[in-house]
């Protein structure tokens, strides 16, 4: 089987992007690693939506997960820096894609009972 293939992106307003890819790279495949298998590839995107000021959850990590046979599933999470975004985003994924995997192995190994009448 092939292997997931990560890819990162970032807007120009962020600093230091290399140290932060590689950062968020290892935080999200190891939150994710279980479904690892299962994913064809993994988009991580980066941004300071207030790159002149700082705020609130200005900071926000976008993850685009394709599932194998499946469509995409993308989730966003918000915070004052990128990593917490990070964390939020691949927490909220993990969530996810647990309910669908979740869901297709309950329906493969637990058929329908036959209705009786």
């Amino acid at each position: 089987m092939s292997t997931m293939h990560f890819q990162f992106n970032t807007n120009s307003s962020l600093t230091g992007t290399r140290n932060v890819a590689a950062r968020i790279e290892a935080q999200v495949r190891q939150k994710l690693a279980r479904y690892e298998d299962r994913l064809t590839r993994l988009e991580v995107h980066v941004a300071d939506v207030n790159s002149a000021k700082h705020g609130a959850d200005d900071k926000h990590c976008t993850i685009e997960a394709r599932p194998r046979g499946s469509r995409p599933i993308g989730v966003t999470g918000k915070a004052s820096n990128v990593d917490a975004a990070a964390r939020i985003a691949a927490n909220i994924m993990a969530e996810r894609l647990g309910r669908i995997f979740g869901k297709a192995e309950r329906h493969r190994r637990d058929p329908s009972p036959e209705k009786q009448i």
